[in-house]
This record gives C-alpha cells, structure tokens and sequence, in this order.
C-alpha cells in the first residue's frame, strides 16, 4: 500500500473514530439519563475522580520518581545532559454504584496499600466521600471504596428467590459501612449468638436465614420461640410450615424437644460411619438423606433463667432451666461435626440470658443496638471496647434498626452491617413453596439404617428431671 492510498484512508479511520465516539457519548446519556438521582451524583462523582487523579495522586504522595531513563529518552539524549525523572502516578479505573465510586489502582515501588491506607482520609476529603477504605484486591493492585453516603441509614429489603442456594451453609447478612455484601461461612460452625434490644432486627436476620436456605432438601429447621406460646402468635407463624418441630415458651415442651435432638445427635455418631462412612458430617457435606439441622432458640433467656424460690412451681421451673442449659450445651459441643448448628438470639447474651459454658463455644457473634457496655462485650467480647466506631451502644437510634455489630471471620476488627428486611408475605411465600421439603431428621435417619437406636426420650417423653 502506498503512503498516498495510507492518506486517502485517513479521512474513513477519522470518521470511524467519531462513530465509536458518538456511539459512546449516546450510552453514557442515556445509562445517566435512566438512572435514579443517587446513581447519577455517583456518576458525577466518578468523573471528578478520575480527572483530578493524576494531580491529587503527587500532592498525597501516591506517586513515585523513576530517575533511570527510557531506551528511547537515552537515545534522544544528545547533547549529553541529564534526562528529567519521570513521575509514575498509579492507573486508576473508577467505576460507580449508588452509594459513591470503586476505584482499582495498581501499586508502583513504594507506593502499596500502606501508603493508600494512609492517604485514605484525605482521599475522602478530596472526593467529598462520609469514608474511604483500601483493601488489597490482589498482588500489585488495590481497591478503593469511597462511600458518599453512609449505608447504614438507608433500610433496604430482601426478596427471597426461592431457589436452592449454590453453596450450603453460606449465611449472606447484608450490606457493610461500604455497601459491600457480607456473608459468613457456617460450615463446621457449632454455635451462632444474635443479642440486641427488642425491635431492632435479630428476628428479621434469622427469617432472611430461613427465607434463603429453605429451597434446599438439605437443610432442616426446629425452632424454640421463647416470646410465644404457639407457632401462630409469633415472627415465625409463616415459616412454621418449613420447621420439623417448634415450641413455645413452656419450659416442658422445650426440655422434651431438647432431649430429642440430644438423642438425635447421639444416634447419628452410632450411625455416622456406617452411613456417610465418615466421622464428620462435613468430610461429605449436607444430604437430603443427612440435612443440616439448624436449632433456633430465640429468646433463650425464657429456657435458661435461673428461677429463685422454694416452692414446688418454682423448684420445677429451676430444674427445667438447668436441665435445657445442659442439653442445648450437648449441641453446641457436640452436635458440629454431626451437622447440628444452633442460633441463639436474646436481647442482652450475658450469662444470666445464655449461659457462658453455651455462649463462649459459639464462635460467631452478632449484635445489633445494646444499651450497656456490659451487654456489648457479653454479645461481642472484650475487643469491643477497643473499637468504639462499632460498638453496638451507638446503634440504639431508630436510624440503626436493622444494623448489627460482629467480628467477621476474614477480617480483623468489627463490622457493622444493614441487614435487610424480609416481609411476612415473602417468608409466607416461600414456607409454602418449600413445605414439601420438610422432614423430621429423626426419621430419615431410620430409614437409612432402620436398626439404628433413637432411644424415648423424644417428643412423647415430657417429663422433665426433678431437683434433688
């Protein structure tokens, strides 16, 4: 091709060029002109940061001096004088959402996390951000979340699918500080504990829980509601339908339906090996044949307070509460590897509501508005005091209801997270679709192994131990 033909086509690559430019300039309108006011202030926002980026970087020390010339700068050098140093600013991609920007930089020498988890809050200063933090996306490269408004007051709500979850004991919670999702992981988790005042959102968080699990044959669930004394008063009347037992606040029934689980537990160790051929449940995983049985004890200071006095009614009700106290702690110990998980909410978890040999076991906590320092560190531990942003005694506005506190498992420190609302019409919705799928562990266990001993001290068997 000749350099005539080479500029005849100019004028054709010119115009093509401004086609994809125009073609560009249309979708960028019209994603701005579809989208809601938040998204477009984001998008606004996106723009400033990327077109102030190479000035700001230098001025917060995000930048490093490359003194070694380029081949090319070498060999343009020649009247012998000392090349200028280059100034290397990271490349920076920002996307947006509705909340403020994301923003990917790729590390230099010298310039790493460290460094940008330094400059963060001036980088909010700067990008008219609430807060910024940097985490490290992968080698060489970091992620930049600036919030512009603060997640945390904005309610949000779920909407189960009602499909099966892809992955088994995974506990999505909700949005963190930075709009990001957070889940926890229950595998091989004995215990989980839930504390926080009355209407602030630990119920909600255990029917998203169900709401999400209950399409699955491999998951089963028994309930102990200590606020209620039938399933249809409380939070859980939609979702009964999808629960192989429930009980209400009679210390009797609970203690009967305790010792069946106990016996549950202890007949799927004789059975474990010959079934699954393995000891842990979790070598293998969840089945339709050997579910997941997920224990919910809300309210558990109703089975678990000690009662004081010495006449017979009260006598009775103290050795019930000990009783209940000694079987939950069975489960917890010793129902993980067997594939039993207990959740247990109160409103304040100190060891008068959950006993400390039950509540110390449970390795996740979660709590949502607390009114004493003293019902803070017994739902969160002791780090708490060393974290006063998360600290669930700033959570007690009504702005916070549905925000809890917790010591995530991938990170250090304390998150606070928006746990979203799920309506009685959609755990209504998805009981009734999943019903079918409820069976009573109990009996799925016999029918893989019919020899198999499940002993009486089952629902039937409701006479409880007395004091000496």
């Amino acid at each position: 091709m000749s350099v005539q033909e080479v500029f005849g086509l100019a004028p054709l690559v010119a115009l093509l060029g401004l086609a994809v430019f125009a073609v560009w300039a249309v979708v960028w309108v019209v994603r701005y002109v579809r989208a809601d006011a938040m998204t477009r202030q984001s998008i606004r926002q996106a723009v400033r940061v990327r077109r102030g980026w190479k000035r700001l970087a230098p001025m917060l020390k995000l930048s490093a001096t490359d003194k070694t010339p380029t081949p090319m700068a070498s060999l343009a050098n020649t009247d012998g004088k000392p090349v200028r140093p280059r100034v290397l600013i990271p490349a920076l991609k920002v996307t947006h959402d509705a909340y403020g920007v994301i923003a990917r930089a790729t590390c230099l020498p010298g310039v790493g996390l460290e460094q940008f988890q330094k400059a963060a809050p001036h980088l909010a200063d700067a990008w008219r951000c609430t807060r910024v933090a940097v985490t490290q996306d992968k080698p060489g490269q970091v992620v930049i979340r600036g919030v512009r408004l603060d997640p945390l007051k904005f309610t949000t709500e779920h909407h189960p699918t009602g499909e099966v979850p892809e992955e088994i004991a995974r506990w999505d919670l909700g949005l963190d500080e930075y709009a990001q999702p957070v889940s926890v992981d229950l595998t091989q988790v004995p215990g989980v504990t839930v504390a926080g005042l009355p209407g602030f959102g630990k119920t909600s968080l255990i029917n998203r829980l169900i709401c999400d699990w209950a399409p699955s044959p491999a998951i089963q669930f028994v309930c102990a509601d200590g606020k209620v004394s039938t399933a249809r008063e409380g939070d859980y009347a939609h979702l009964v339908k999808r629960m192989f037992a429930f009980v209400g606040d009679d210390l009797e029934e609970a203690n009967a339906l305790f010792r069946r689980l106990v016996e549950l537990r202890r007949a799927r160790v004789s059975a474990a090996e010959r079934i699954l051929g393995v000891q842990s449940m979790w070598d293998v995983g969840p089945s339709a044949a050997w579910p997941l049985v997920v224990v919910i004890i809300d309210e558990a200071h109703t089975y678990f307070r000690d009662h004081k006095g010495s006449d017979p009614k009260t006598k009775k009700l103290a050795a019930l509460a000990a009783e209940n106290a000694r079987l939950v702690e069975d489960l917890v110990k010793k129902g993980r590897s067997m594939g039993i998980l207990v959740i247990l909410a109160t409103q304040k978890s100190t060891g008068d509501a959950i006993p400390t040999f039950i509540r110390d076991v449970c390795p996740i906590g979660l709590s949502f508005a607390q009114k004493t320092a003293e019902a803070a560190v017994a739902a969160l531990g002791e780090d708490i005091r060393e974290w006063p942003d998360a600290n669930p005694i700033n959570l007690q506005d009504r702005a916070y209801v549905g925000v809890a506190s917790m010591n995530h498992q991938s990170q250090p420190g304390f998150t606070r997270i928006r746990t979203p609302f799920v309506s009685g019409r959609d755990s209504a919705y998805i009981a009734s679709r999943t019903a079918h799928l409820t069976a009573d562990p109990a009996d799925l266990l016999t029918a893989e192994l019919p020899g198999v001993e499940l002993g009486k001290s089952g629902a039937d068997d409701t006479t409880p131990p007395m004091a000496a």
